[in-house]
Order: C-alpha cells, then structure tokens, then sequence
C-alpha cells in the first residue's frame, strides 16, 4: 500500500520548520510527504541548518507514489518574513490557513492523515484570535462536538477528560456525560484505529487516593463511579476509579491498552517521563487521522541544529499505523 500525508511545520519561529528539514533527508517507502508551508521559509532554515533542501510542488492529480518515498510542498505564504527564534502575531493566521488547508486535504481523501508540528497557542492569542490548541480546532474544522486527546509512546497511552484547562476549572468541567463520550470514543477507536478488538481501559479518579471514600472529594462517588458503571454494562472493559498515584505502575499497567486521565498535568508527565521525544499526541473522534508531536516549539533552540525529529517520526509512523488499520478494515467489511 501507498500513503500521502501532510505534515504542518507549526510555529514558523519554532523548531517545527528545523524537524521538516531534518524528515525530508531520509525518504519514508511507499509514502509521500506533503509539507504545507512556505517554501521560502523553508529555504531560508536550510541555508542556517547546512541542510539540502529541494522539494517539488505537490500535485494532487498525480496517480502514483514512488516507492521509495517522496516529499513535496504545498506553498502557504507568510504574512511577513519569519525569523527562527521570534515570535510575531502576524504569521499567526498563517499556522491556522496550514492547519485547515490539511485538513480540507484529508476530508476529500486526496491525502491519508495529517502530521500537526508544534503551534504555540500564547502567539495565536496575541493576534486576536481565540485558540486553546489543535485539538479543539479541529475538532471545529471537522464539525465535531467533542474529540479526545491521547498521547502515546510505546506500552502506554494516555487519553484525557480535560485538555487546556486551568486547575481551578477541572472538577466543574467533569461531568457524566462528557466522561461516558470521551471513554465511548476511546474505546471505538482503539477497536477501529488500533485493532484492539476488546480494549482495557484504566481510568483515574480526580481526587488524591481516588477520594478515599468521600473523604478527600466526592466526584469519585457522584459521577465517575456511575458512569463507569453504565459504560461497563454496555460491555466496555473498565477499570476504576483508581488513584493517579498508583495506577501507573506495573500492577495495574500490565495488559492494560490505555489508561484515562482526568486532566492535562495527571496524566501526561507519567508519559512523557516514559517517552519523551518518541511518543506523540493522537487526536480520537474526527473524521480523518491526525496525530502530532509531544513537545513544544522549543523558541530558544529553533535555528540550532539542536531539535530531535524523534518524536515527529514516531508521529508519523503512528498515522500510518491507523490508515493500514483503517484500509485493512475497510477491506474486510467490503468482502
């Protein structure tokens, strides 16, 4: 099988466009990369980084992928000239046009699934435009209500309940319905995106010790408890609510296929301790495959030869993973 995908560099000031530059050294078979940005940004990192660069324009007509992988650019002009380093508001509708631009692409099958690099959502804002992260936007692109964020890296995956949320909103933002949405479509897509034909799933209370009776909080008692019930009789695998500070140990994490988090800070640095620089953010519930790197802009290194692609090829080689899943389930049901 072949693939085409796109892949967004991010914040043009960022690392993004230095790990693009790095990708593009070494050809993925079978699989042709679409870069969506500006090709004299491009151009300019790869005259700072000592990299070659040279990329043809994409062509959506064109039948054939090469066989031993190819890249290609969809130009995206900036606004103004990007320097690695600093940030500037005005190139933010430019991260934006990339995003939708990939996902239009995605949404009429005339690419595979796209790779997001690193955004950096305090610029975005500064411009005058309300953003809380790839998530939630293109989660809006695709006209969804809700979509799950799951990080993974290899023997663990964490999926969230709440994203980018301050701490003092977390426990009002929990509710039933939404913790029976977001485990409803982490199960559907272990099945269908990751060929997991029964998913079992940890789950983490809010409160320390996963409130320890109703002693330390009564989230636990009120709604998860409940909704774990209801979802287990319709026939999910669940187990919890089990205190965050015991349930990522080998006791509970063995055999498990993920594990729920109430929020951002409970569950990710677990994972990122584990996987950082190969792990990547998988966005569950749109209609198209996306998944994305698990780290930052990283300002203060872009422009040094200093970024780690790690973490981008693991992204990748996950959103290739799925559409395989996806293709080879397609084809079952067809027969």
């Amino acid at each position: 099988m072949s693939y085409r995908i796109a892949v967004t560099p991010g914040e043009p000031a960022g690392i993004g466009v230095d790990l693009c530059l790095q990708l593009i050294q070494n050809p993925i078979p079978d699989t042709e990369v679409v870069i969506i940005a500006d090709p004299d940004l491009l151009q300019q990192r790869a005259h700072i980084l000592y990299l070659p660069y040279e990329l043809k324009e994409f062509d959506p007509s064109a039948s054939v992928v090469d066989p031993a992988g190819s890249f290609s650019i969809l130009s995206v002009p900036l606004p103004e000239p990007s320097i690695a380093g600093h940030l500037n508001p005005a190139n933010a509708p430019y991260v934006l046009q990339t995003l939708t631009m990939a996902v239009e692409l995605c949404l009429n099958k005339t690419l595979d699934a796209m790779v997001t690099g690193p955004v950096h959502k305090g610029v975005i804002n500064e411009a005058g435009i309300p953003f809380t992260g790839h998530t939630e936007f293109l989660a809006a692109l695709c006209k969804r209500k809700l979509t799950v964020m799951m990080l993974a890296t290899e023997g663990l995956r964490v999926a969230l309940v709440t994203t980018h949320l301050p701490l003092s909103e977390v426990a009002g933002a929990i509710t039933a319905p939404l913790l029976h949405q977001v485990i409803t479509i982490l199960d559907e897509e272990l099945r269908s995106k990751f060929g997991i034909p029964q998913p079992r799933i940890l789950v983490c209370g809010l409160n320390p010790h996963a409130g320890e009776g109703g002693h330390l909080g009564t989230e636990e008692i009120r709604i998860i408890e409940p909704t774990l019930n209801q979802l287990r009789a319709e026939g999910l695998r669940l187990i919890g609510p089990l205190p965050a500070d015991t349930l990522f140990t080998q006791k509970y994490l063995h055999n498990a296929d993920a594990v729920v988090s109430m929020y951002h800070d409970q569950g990710l640095p677990v994972l990122k301790y584990k996987g950082f620089g190969k792990a990547c953010n998988i966005t569950l519930g749109l209609p198209i495959v996306r998944t994305s790197v698990d780290h930052g802009t990283a300002i203060d290194i872009a422009g040094t030869g200093g970024a780690d692609c790690g973490s981008l090829l693991t992204a990748i080689d996950t959103a290739l993973h799925m559409v395989a899943r996806i293709r080879s389930s397609a084809s079952a049901r067809s027969y």
